[in-house]
């Protein structure tokens, strides 16, 4: 019997919440498994038996670049973890005391929302026909693309390597500086830190040769992806920024292992960065040369720019300037010299999705990004509505046909010193419409980071310059930038000069729609339901499967004239804007959508502000195309017809084309301008960790650890996931310093036998008034009962031929989790014949291998042939059988040798074995 491992826990944990909120403790204790009943595990997928515990493992026949999104092992759609990818770029490992409990079936491996274990065929290309990109804006009569006036001079510098929390290695210190030349005064820096890249390449080897390793191995060589900004460091160089691009290739080759992919560890680099920065700048007798000989630099102005992992990086660096994170998880313990303006983040990470809500931000979103696909970026943007004041401007911008990579000129071909590539990875037999190479939509290299370049400006000029000429370029007033042509950007955003607003996760009543769940598995209540071409970046999933709070209006009409009316519980004033803002998406490639907005005051006096129409983004289903539009209508027909824009109750859309869907992000009143923002005092909230062991005896209750420092009180979400089941429990929650809001207790039940190690995780998103650091944390309950031993007897282990092999396979003592041993078949040698593939039933060997009898060969020399042994919990034997068929021929005596192996699926010498011997039944 061959049996995959499965884990069962026996668990609950609920909040035991400030305010008398009751639930049953959790209880840390473990319950019999069951195994899989057909033993089976798709194909590229094993297990070896790790130590303390097994590995689920899957290799990938195509190798999976170092990315930056996260690579997750998801069963029946439930998160497994995120596993430890291996330097050959094909091999994933995940150790099974890590996963959520539950059996081993539906394995998917996923990555920035699309599947990897998957290729596209031609059941998934996507619209038959060519895609256009879509019509180009008019142009803003400001356009930060073009260079400025000052020349520009270029230098790096090398400090000593820092040691930051939970990372075992150094983390390097080094730099490129691009300066302005011929200019007096302080002048503003601009910060650069690139994503998560390989680390190191063989100077004159191929794509395979990239590693992950830091640090580098001998005979290999840093991927210097610090120097693929200088394009955009000379052009903000020429306009009289300092800029500087720091390396962060110590974080990529270690931030596996981090809770928070590498989040904390990066803006700790950036701070230290930063007070070098601030020392210089008071004395900089003892800077680099190239500082020395730069403008001196200004620290109440810092623009800092991220991608991809970098960019989540400063979203927390941002955080951390302002609510200072416990000290035993920061790398920078000195005091905060500088003032962040705003930040740049371009394809952006956004695990944690908390953004930093008063400080300005512009998200850049490529279009046919392979590598952060879901393009979970515009939570930046998203994630910031009613958290605190709303005063920041918080925009998106989409660039259709953009990739993750070409915005960095070393993760570029023909530019990369280390081997690159598009991370949008076409199948030729099947175009994507949109973003393979030859799709009229797709930018080139080039193209792609001049108008990447243009927008960082454009960000500069706003944020740190206060230029409010180039608003409209960020902030959805349908405005283009003509040095990024030809790219196709969009925009829209939250935050600056909206005002109140009909706002979905808000308390709202919907009639003639629907008011929609972001994330959800029911696809009745899901916005984007079953038979979606794609995904939508509004609805990025978190890591739980349901999420309470994030919410839009979906319309789906089949006629015009029928409204949908969104009535708040409380009325919202319009009065001194100009105009109502909506940002409404449409399906992919739809064209011609109409709707009319109307508003009702409190006293049931209705006006139809105007009409609004919306086409689609150009879209596959590899594309996140369900990407909503800015869309305005003045309110001067509301004024005309009398009504009290200080005391709006409903707003009103009605289609007027044939038929189609679209889904209401928002709706805000507007007006022009870009305010002042200054940061609100908050509270911060941090999630630690907590590992125990599981003792004895006794019974002992331990608290999830959660710090809450800043000023006032504010209320987060709470999730508490069940480690049996993989569900998560939410309730909203006040927090304060020095209260007690937030506690989780987890009662752990000692015992003597060996089980696996239990996490119990507790995730926090802030909701209103707070703010959120390190937001994953939870107990770890670790087994600390040694393994029991194992051994082998045989049952019948000399047979005729058309019989079955037997033997027992027992353990010294039973466990509270399954025992797995992984056996494969050796060479016999000269002790005689080994049985062959024609010798064994053809059903066991296609159900253990995969493979065909023939041509016949050994059984050692089958790809794939393994026995997954696996004891269940609580039992201490498992018969497990070969069976033979006969045949005509005669010959001799034939046998069979399955041995143990290591942790490396290596046999292990001297280990146990399962032996057999087959006699001829002639």
């Amino acid at each position: 019997m061959v049996r995959t491992r499965r884990i069962w826990v026996t668990a609950a944990a609920v909040l035991a919440l400030a305010g008398g909120v009751s639930g049953t403790t959790a209880h840390a204790q473990q319950a019999p498994a069951a195994a899989v009943s057909d033993g089976k595990l798709p194909p590229d997928w094993h297990i070896d038996r790790g130590r303390p515990a097994p590995q689920l493992v899957w290799r990938s026949g195509r190798r999976v670049p170092m990315g930056d999104a996260r690579v997750e092992f998801r069963a029946d759609g439930r998160l497994l973890g995120v596993p430890k990818p291996e330097r050959d770029g094909h091999t994933f490992r995940l150790g099974l005391d890590r996963a959520r409990a539950g059996a081993l079936k539906g394995l998917q491996v996923w990555s920035g929302g699309r599947r990897l274990d998957t290729r596209p065929g031609a059941a998934e290309s996507g619209p038959a026909t060519a895609v256009r990109p879509p019509a180009p804006l008019p142009a803003n009569p400001v356009d930060p693309g073009r260079p400025g006036p000052y020349r520009t001079r270029t230098g790096s510098y090398r400090l000593a390597s820092v040691r930051l929390p939970g990372f075992p290695v150094p983390v390097e210190m080094q730099a490129v500086v691009v300066a302005p030349t011929g200019i007096s005064g302080p002048r503003p820096l601009a910060l650069f830190l690139h994503g998560r890249h390989a680390t190191c390449y063989a100077p004159h080897g191929g794509s395979d040769d990239a590693s992950g390793a830091w640090p580098c191995p001998a005979g290999t060589l840093p991927v210097p992806s610090h120097r693929g900004y200088l394009r955009d460091q000379r052009l903000l160089a020429s306009q009289g920024y300092v800029t500087v691009s720091i390396s962060a290739n110590g974080i990529n080759g270690q931030d596996w292992q981090a809770e928070d992919g590498g989040a904390q560890a990066r803006s700790s680099l950036i701070r230290l960065h930063l007070a070098h920065w601030a020392d210089w700048a008071r004395d900089p007798r003892h800077a680099p040369p190239i500082v020395r000989e730069a403008p001196r630099a200004d620290l109440s102005r810092v623009l800092l720019i991220g991608h991809s992992r970098g960019g989540e990086g400063v979203n927390r660096a941002a955080l951390d300037s302002l609510y200072p994170p416990p000290a035993g998880q920061d790398g920078y313990r000195g005091r905060v010299r500088w003032h962040i303006s705003g930040t740049v983040l371009i394809g952006p990470t956004v695990f944690g999705q908390n953004p930093v809500p008063d400080v300005p931000s512009l998200t850049v979103l490529p279009g046919c990004d392979g590598d952060v696909s879901d393009l979970q970026g515009e939570v930046y943007v998203d994630g910031t509505r009613a958290v605190s004041t709303g005063r920041a401007l918080h925009s998106a911008v989409y660039v259709t046909g953009a990739d993750h990579n070409f915005f960095n000129t070393e993760w570029t071909p023909g530019q990369a010193q280390a081997p690159a590539e598009d991370d949008f990875s076409d199948d030729p037999d099947h175009p994507d419409p949109v973003c393979s190479p030859r799709a009229a939509t797709r930018l080139t290299a080039d193209q792609q980071h001049r108008a990447g370049s243009t927008y960082i400006a454009a960000a500069a000029r706003l944020f740190v310059a206060g230029d409010d000429k180039v608003r409209p370029l960020l902030d959805g007033s349908g405005r283009r930038a003509p040095s990024a042509d030809p790219a196709r950007v969009l925009a829209h955003a939250v935050g600056a000069n909206r005002g109140a607003g009909f706002l979905p996760d808000g308390r709202v009543t919907v009639t003639g729609g629907r008011l929609c769940s972001a994330v959800d598995p029911d696809p009745a209540v899901a916005c984007l339901g079953e038979g979606t071409t794609g995904v939508s970046p509004h609805f990025a999933q978190w890591e739980t499967g349901r999420e309470a709070g994030r919410h839009a209006i979906a319309l789906h009409w089949t006629s015009a004239g029928s409204p949908a009316r969104i009535r708040t519980a409380r009325p919202v004033s319009l009065s001194g804007s100009d105009a109502l803002a909506l940002r409404v998406f449409v399906p992919p490639n739809s064209q011609g959508n109409a709707l009319d907005v109307s508003v009702t005051d409190s006293h049931g006096r209705r006006a139809t502000l105007g009409r609004v129409r919306v086409d689609g983004l150009p879209g596959s289903d590899r594309t996140a195309s369900y990407w909503a539009r800015e869309l305005r209508v003045p309110l001067t027909a509301a004024r005309r017809a009398g009504l009290d824009l200080r005391s709006v109750t409903s707003l009103g859309l009605t289609p007027r084309s044939g038929s189609g869907r679209a889904w209401l992000m928002d709706a805000w009143a507007w007006r022009a301008g870009t305010p002042a923002v200054r940061a609100a005092g908050l509270p911060r909230v941090d999630v630690g960790r907590l590992t125990v062991d599981e003792g004895d005896s006794g019974v002992r209750t331990y608290h999830v650890p959660v710090r809450v420092t800043g000023r006032g009180s504010g209320r987060v979400r709470v999730y508490v996931v069940d480690p049996a089941t993989g569900t998560a429990k939410d309730r909203l929650v006040t927090v304060a310093p020095g209260g007690h809001g937030i506690d989780v207790p987890v009662e752990v039940r000692g015992n003597t036998r060996y089980g696996a190690d239990v996490p119990y995780d507790v995730l926090v998103k802030a909701v209103h008034g707070a703010v959120v650091g390190s937001y994953r944390g939870g107990v770890t309950v670790r087994n600390d009962d040694p393994a029991p031993t194992l051994s082998v007897t045989p049952l019948a282990d000399k047979v005729t031929e058309g019989s079955a092999l037997k033997w027992r396979i027992s353990l010294s003592e039973a466990a509270d989790t399954d025992i797995g041993a992984l056996f494969v078949p050796v060479p016999v040698g000269s002790s005689g014949t080994e049985l062959s593939t024609k010798d064994v039933d053809p059903g066991w060997l296609a159900d253990v291998s995969g493979a065909d009898p023939d041509p016949e060969r050994p059984l050692s020399q089958v790809d794939g042939l393994y026995l997954w042994l696996d004891v269940p919990a609580g039992q201490t034997s498992l018969d497990v059988t070969v069976p033979t068929v006969p045949d005509q021929v005669t010959e001799p005596a034939e046998s069979v040798t399955f041995r143990q192996t290591d942790d490396s699926g290596h046999p292990l010498p001297g280990g146990p074995a399962l032996t057999g011997t087959v006699l001829d039944a002639s």
